[in-house]
C-alpha cells in the first residue's frame, strides 16, 4: 500500500494524481459491485445444475381427426423443436443480424460490447444496440427481468453475462440456438419459432422461406412495432434489413438480395386464441373434459396441466366437415336473423316491450353492481340509460363500434337468435361436428353442452317406438279431430290445419312424418305415459322428463347430446352410442397417455324389425311429411330420414336428420325464452332448422371426401316390415260419421293413462 501511494506521490501535477486515484477507487467499487452480483447479494444466480436441467412450458396443441392443429392450451403459446428442424437460412438470419461474432465468444462479446460502449458514450449513439449476445438473450428469456429501474437494468445485464458464460459451459452452440429459438418472443403470445411459423405463415418452421424467416427473425427488436400484422410497411423494411446483413455475411448472393427484398410480404395469419379460429365451442368442450382427465391422473401421482405439459390431443372432429358447417351456420342465421326482425318491424319486443327489457335488463352484471351500491331502481336504469361509452356491436355484417349506453347494448343482444348444431358418426359416436353458437366471442353459452330445451316433435319417433314395442301396428289408424281433456283441466293440443282434418284418420307413418299433435297425444295414451319414458331412457335419455300428456308433445327439456344419443339407436339396432370428442391423449413426444371409444349400450331399446320400421316412417317425413323441402327446395336425392320439430309459440325450432353415416341435429330459437318466433312460417323447424343440414349436405355431396357419408343408403327393410306399412296414409271418416260430427265442436272426454 505504501508503494502504491509512493508511486502516486511522484505523479505530477496533483490534477493527475487525482483522476487516477478516483479512477483506481471507481475500478474498485465497480470489482465490488460485479463482484457481489456474482456471490448473489442482487439476487440469487442459477447454478449450472439448475441452468442444465430447466424446463419449457408448453402448450396443448388440439388436432382434429385428419391431424390438423385446430387450437392449443396455453399459458404461453410454444412448441419446442429440434436443431435439426432449423432450416440453414434461419440460422444465418439469426446470426446475421443478431450475434455476427457468435461462434467466436464464449457467451459475452467483450469487442461488441466494447463497440457498443464507444459509439454510445463517445459518440451518443444508441443505435447499435445494447450488445447481447444470443447466449445474453437465451438467459433474459429464461429468466426475465422483473424491475425497468436503470439500477436493475444494470444488475441485470451483469448478470445475464454470468448465466451465458455457464449455459456456453454447459451447452455447445447449437444447443444455444436451440433453447434460444424456442424461448424467444415472437410477439401476439406465440413463444419460439414454430408458435410463430404457425402463427404468422400457418408453417411449421422447417419449411419457412428465406423471407418469411427474415420476417420472423426481423421481429426480434421489436416484437410490437415490426409485427408485419400490424405494421406490414415496417416489418418489410425490417425484414430487407436482416437480408442485407445476410448479404453481407455471404449467406445470399447480391443477386438473391436484389431478388428477395423486392418479394411481397404475404402472411398467412393463424390466430390460436381461446376465442378464435375453428370451433371453439368444441375446443372449449374438450378443455373442460381434459381438466376433468388430469385431475383424476393427478389424483393418482402424475403432474399434468394442460397448459404447460405440451400435450397432444387427438379428437373426432372432421376439420372440413366443421368449416362446412360453420359457413352453413353464418349463411343461414344471417338471413333467418333479418327475416326475424324484419317480421317484428317497429313492434319487436326488444324495442317497444319495456317490461321485458328492463326484466332482462335486472340480470346483467352492470344492473346487479348499481343494485349492490344501493341505488335504487329507477336510478339504476337512469344509469343505464343515460351512460354512453364506444361499444363494439356484433352484426351479421361487419361490427359496429358505437357510442351506446348499457341499455342499448342489453336490446341489441335481446333480439339475437342463436343455434346449436351437431353432427356425429351413429355407429362410432364419433363427433364430426359442432357448433354450440352463433359466435363464441359473444356468446359463451353452448347450446350443445350446456343447454336443456324442449325439443317439440322431435320426441315424438320415442313415443312412436314405445307403441310399437307395445304391439300397437303401424297400420293403426288414429283420429286427428282434437280433444278436449276433462281430467286435465280442459287440456286440448291442436293441429295447424283446417278444420276438415277433423274427419281425417292417420295411420302412424303419416301422424308422424306430417307431425300431427292430436294423433301423437292418442298414441301416447294408447301406449301409456310410464311406457313412453322407459323407452326414452332405453335409448339413452338421461334427462327427467314430466309425467304428463303433452309429453308426446316433446315439452320436456333435453340436452341435445342425449337427443343425439337416443337416434344413434336406429342406425345401431336398438343400442345408442355416446357421442364422444377426444379419441387420444399423448405427451408433446407422442408417447399415447390414453385412448378412447365411446360407450355402447348392452342393452336393446326395441327390437330390429321395430327399428326399421321407425326408419321407413321417418323417411317418409322427408319424402312426402313435414321436411319434404329437403327435396323440393334444396334438391337434395341423398338417403335421409328424420324429423322436425317446433315448440309452443315457436319458441324452439328443431330438425333431425339421420343417414346410415351421420346423425345430424339443429336447433334455432333465442336465449330470452320470453321472445319467440313472431309466426310459425318462420319459426318452424322446417324452416329455422332444416336448411343448416340441407346447405351443409348440398355441399358435402359436391365434396369428394364425403362419399361414403353422402353415398350410404339404408338397408333395405325386410319383406314383413313392407307389408306391415301397406296401407292407405289417411283414412276419412265415412259419409255418415261426417253427418253426425262437428268440426267445429271438439271432443270431450277423460285422458286414460294406460299404465
Amino acid at each position: 500500500m505504501n508503494k502504491v501511494k509512493y508511486y502516486l506521490n511522484k505523479i505530477k501535477p496533483p490534477i493527475l494524481r487525482y483522476t487516477l486515484v478516483g479512477l483506481l477507487g471507481l475500478l474498485f467499487i465497480f470489482i465490488f459491485f460485479v463482484g457481489s452480483i456474482y456471490v448473489g447479494f442482487w439476487g440469487n444466480i442459477p447454478n449450472k445444475k439448475e441452468l442444465s436441467n430447466f424446463q419449457y412450458q408448453v402448450a396443448s396443441e388440439v388436432f382434429s381427426s385428419d391431424s390438423t392443429l385446430i387450437g392449443k392450451y396455453y399459458l404461453n403459446d410454444r412448441q419446442p423443436i429440434s436443431f435439426d428442424q432449423f432450416p440453414e437460412h434461419l440460422l444465418q438470419a439469426l446470426i446475421s443480424i443478431e450475434d455476427e461474432r457468435f461462434y467466436e465468444h464464449s457467451g459475452v462479446d467483450y469487442l461488441s460490447l466494447f463497440r457498443v460502449g464507444l459509439k454510445t458514450i463517445l459518440m451518443g449513439d444508441d443505435s447499435s444496440g445494447g450488445g447481447s449476445t444470443i447466449s445474453q438473450q437465451l438467459a433474459k428469456n429464461l429468466y426475465p427481468r422483473r424491475d425497468r429501474k436503470k439500477t436493475n437494468i444494470v444488475v441485470d445485464k451483469i448478470k445475464e453475462m454470468f448465466i451465458a458464460s455457464r449455459l456456453e459451459d454447459i451447452y455447445d452452440k447449437n444447443e444455444i440456438l436451440t433453447h434460444y429459438l424456442n424461448t424467444v418472443s415472437f410477439g401476439d403470445n406465440a413463444f419460439g419459432i414454430e408458435s410463430a411459423a404457425l402463427k404468422f405463415f400457418n408453417t411449421h418452421t422447417k419449411n419457412l422461406s428465406i423471407p418469411q424467416a427474415a420476417t420472423l427473425v426481423g421481429m426480434l427488436k421489436a416484437t410490437y412495432g415490426y409485427n408485419p400484422r400490424i405494421f406490414p410497411a415496417k416489418s418489410k423494411q425490417r425484414r430487407n434489413l436482416v437480408l442485407y446483413t445476410m448479404e453481407k455475411n455471404g449467406f445470399i448472393s447480391d443477386e438473391q438480395y436484389g431478388s428477395l427484398k423486392e418479394s411481397e410480404l404475404t402472411l398467412d395469419y393463424r390466430d390460436y386464441d381461446y376465442s378464435s379460429g375453428i370451433a371453439p365451442y368444441f375446443r372449449e368442450e374438450v378443455r373442460k373434459q381434459l381438466l376433468d382427465w388430469t385431475k383424476k391422473k393427478n389424483e393418482t401421482g402424475s403432474d399434468y396441466n394442460i397448459y404447460t405439459s405440451g400435450l397432444k390431443i387427438y379428437t373426432t372432429l372432421n376439420f372440413k366437415m366443421q368449416q362446412l358447417a360453420e359457413e352453413t351456420m353464418v349463411e343461414h342465421m344471417s338471413k333467418l336473423q333479418d327475416d326475424f326482425e324484419k317480421s317484428y318491424g317497429k313492434n319487436a319486443p326488444w324495442i317497444s316491450n319495456q317490461n321485458l327489457i328492463k326484466k332482462i335488463a335486472r340480470r346483467s352484471g352492470a344492473y346487479q353492481n348499481l343494485k349492490k351500491r344501493g341505488l335504487e331502481d329507477e336510478e339504476i336504469f337512469d344509469s343505464l340509460s343515460r351512460t354512453k361509452r364506444k361499444m363494439t356491436l356484433k352484426t351479421w355484417g361487419e361490427d359496429r363500434e358505437m357510442e351506446v349506453s348499457v341499455l342499448d347494448s342489453i336490446q341489441h343482444y335481446m333480439k339475437f337468435l342463436n343455434t346449436g348444431s351437431l353432427s356425429i358418426d351413429p355407429t362410432t359416436g364419433e363427433v364430426l361436428s359442432w357448433i354450440g353458437g352463433i359466435n363464441f366471442k359473444q356468446f359463451k353459452y353452448d347450446h350443445i353442452s350446456q343447454s336443456k330445451r324442449q325439443v317439440g316433435s322431435t320426441f315424438k319417433p320415442i313415443v312412436y317406438t314405445a307403441a310399437l314395442e307395445e304391439g300397437i301396428e303401424p297400420c293403426t289408424y288414429f283420429s286427428a279431430q282434437e280433444v278436449e281433456y276433462e281430467n286435465l283441466k280442459g287440456w286440448s293440443p291442436s293441429n295447424s290445419g283446417d278444420k276438415d282434418e277433423a274427419y281425417l284418420n292417420y295411420s302412424m307413418e303419416q301422424g308422424l312424418s306430417n307431425s300431427v299433435n292430436t294423433v301423437a297425444v292418442k298414441v301416447l295414451e294408447q301406449t301409456g305415459i310410464d311406457k313412453v319414458i322407459s323407452q326414452a331412457k332405453d335409448m339413452g335419455i338421461e334427462e327427467k322428463l314430466p309425467r304428463e300428456p303433452s309429453l308426446a308433445l316433446g315439452t320436456g327439456e333435453i340436452k341435445m347430446l342425449d337427443l343425439a344419443k337416443a337416434y344413434t339407436t336406429y342406425i345401431n339396432e336398438g343400442h345408442w352410442v355416446e357421442p364422444f370428442l377426444i379419441k387420444a391423449i399423448a405427451t408433446k413426444n407422442d408417447s399415447v397417455l390414453a385412448e378412447f371409444k365411446s360407450k355402447r349400450s348392452t342393452k336393446k331399446a326395441f327390437t330390429i324389425e321395430n327399428g326399421q320400421i321407425m326408419i321407413e316412417m321417418m323417411k317418409s317425413t322427408i319424402n312426402s311429411g313435414t321436411a319434404s323441402r329437403i327435396h323440393s327446395t334444396y334438391k337434395i336425392s341423398n338417403d335421409i330420414a328424420g324429423k322436425t320439430g317446433t315448440t309452443q309459440n315457436n319458441k324452439d325450432a328443431w330438425f333431425v336428420a339421420l343417414t346410415p353415416k351421420m346423425i345430424h341435429m339443429t336447433w334455432v330459437g333465442l336465449d330470452n325464452h320470453e321472445i319467440g318466433f313472431r309466426n310459425t312460417t318462420l319459426g318452424q323447424g322446417a324452416n329455422a332448422a332444416l336448411p343448416m343440414f340441407a346447405l351443409l349436405m348440398q355441399k358435402m355431396n359436391k365434396a369428394k371426401e364425403f362419399t361414403t357419408i353422402t353415398k350410404a343408403r339404408f338397408p333395405a327393410p325386410s319383406e314383413h316390415v313392407r307389408e306391415m306399412l301397406d296401407c292407405e296414409p289417411v283414412k276419412r271418416d265415412g259419409f255418415f260419421k261426417r253427418l253426425f260430427k262437428n268440426p267445429n265442436k271438439k271432443k270431450t272426454k277423460k285422458f286414460k293413462d294406460q299404465t
